[in-house]
Parts: structure tokens; C-alpha cells; sequence
């Protein structure tokens, strides 16, 4: 991969992790928003808690990647 190529993708990267980081932190404000109101649309906190979970799972392997691309420039 060109150097060129390298920094594009990291530069791709930082703006995907920059977006859902952003997203995560909305995600994280509305579960924490839905706890606070339990019991009511306590059926609804297992789907949030699991999309919370799954953005920041993402935004953690994307982050293993950037520093991977780092490393190798």
C-alpha cells in the first residue's frame, strides 16, 4: 500500500470514528435517560443497551485499526 493510500484510509478512519463517537454519545445520553425512567419502557432497554454496546464495540475496532495503520507509516 502507497504512503498516500495509507494516509487517506487514516484519514478516512479518524472522520469514521469522529462521526460514530458522536452517535455513541447520543446513544449513551438516551440509555442513560431510559434507566432513569425505569420501571417505564423498561422493555425497551435490553435493544438500547445492545446498540449502545455494539457502536462502541465498532468505534474499539476501529481504533485497533487506525493505530495498526499508524504504526506501519
Amino acid at each position: 500500500m502507497t504512503q498516500a493510500a495509507q494516509t487517506t484510509n487514516i484519514e478516512e478512519l479518524k472522520t469514521q470514528i469522529k462521526r460514530l463517537t458522536s452517535k455513541a454519545g447520543q446513544m449513551k445520553m438516551d440509555l442513560h435517560d431510559l434507566a432513569e425512567g425505569l420501571p417505564t419502557d423498561y422493555e425497551r432497554l435490553v435493544d438500547a443497551a445492545t446498540e449502545t454496546y455494539q457502536i462502541y464495540r465498532q468505534i474499539g475496532q476501529l481504533k485497533t485499526q487506525l493505530k495498526q495503520l499508524e504504526q506501519k507509516t
